[in-house]
């Protein structure tokens, strides 16, 4: 699985970093740090990651595969 991720829509809310830490965080300008981007989500990962799509109140995130 692969995110998209819009990152001038983002309004740093941290809703997809609290659902999925291992997948995004917030840097201290609350900015969304995407710990894959260009890459594959890890398998173990995939549920949380679109728990945290789907959490994103602005849909700054897709899932694109």
């Amino acid at each position: 699985m692969k995110i998209s991720v819009d990152y001038p829509r983002c309004e740093g809310h941290g809703l997809c970093a609290a659902q999925a830490p291992e997948v995004f965080d917030l840097n201290d300008n609350a900015e969304l740090v995407y710990r894959f981007d260009g890459g594959e989500v890890p398998g173990d990962l995939v549920t949380v990651a679109r728990m945290a799509v789907g959490s994103c109140p602005v849909a700054a995130l897709r899932e694109i595969s």
